[in-house]
């Protein structure tokens, strides 16, 4: 009876072990869906931002091309016209709408004009794809923590150790993965 109550102490001692093992896994597991979930909120966001500069970067290419045709048309107009009121009026209008033709092209103070909304609209492309990387290595590493725990657990009741230390392997990879998700979600791409 001694020697089986010592070895039943030790299993004891093991699944405490398990059992904490358990409990980091929980905890990192907890961690990596929180960034997976942040990481693809801020993708989703960066996604509806694109769109929108996209959408406005649009608008202004029509309006462009609005303005220019109308300007080509009055050009048009003007032909055979003899100076006088009507021809400069024509021709003020022309020179306002390439103006704003130039201005719609590019408008450094507000950010506003076609070259910026392109630039804008790719940075936040950038982000979004880079967000939507984190939440890849955030979602693998999330899977590694829980088959971890799924060994780990299935440890306790096998009575086989090995299982244990596959679960804290995985548990690592897992922690590799979520932190590749956190500081280079772009290094490596599955």
């Amino acid at each position: 009876m001694a020697g089986h109550s010592h070895g039943h102490g030790d299993d004891h001692g093991s699944n405490k072990g398990v059992a904490l093992l358990i409990a980091v896994l929980a905890l990192f597991l907890a961690l990596a869906e929180t960034g997976a979930k942040s990481a693809q909120t801020n993708a989703l966001a960066q996604n509806i931002e694109a769109a929108n500069l996209w959408a406005f970067f649009q608008a202004r290419s029509i309006r462009q091309t609005t303005a220019g045709a109308a300007a080509e048309l009055a050009t048009l107009e003007m032909v055979g016209l003899e100076a006088g009121e009507r021809r400069a009026a024509i021709e003020r209008q022309i020179a306002a709408w390439r103006a704003r033709i130039q201005g719609w092209e590019s408008e450094p103070a507000t950010g506003e004009g076609r070259r910026e909304l392109a630039a804008r609209a790719q940075r936040a492309q950038e982000v979004r794809d880079r967000s939507m990387s984190a939440y890849h290595m955030f979602e693998f590493g999330s899977a590694a923590f829980q088959v971890a725990i799924v060994l780990a657990s299935a440890s306790i009741v096998t009575a086989v150790p090995l299982l244990a230390i596959m679960g804290g392997v995985l548990g690592v990879i897992g922690f590799g993965l979520s932190m590749l998700g956190f500081f280079a979600p772009t290094l490596i791409h599955f």
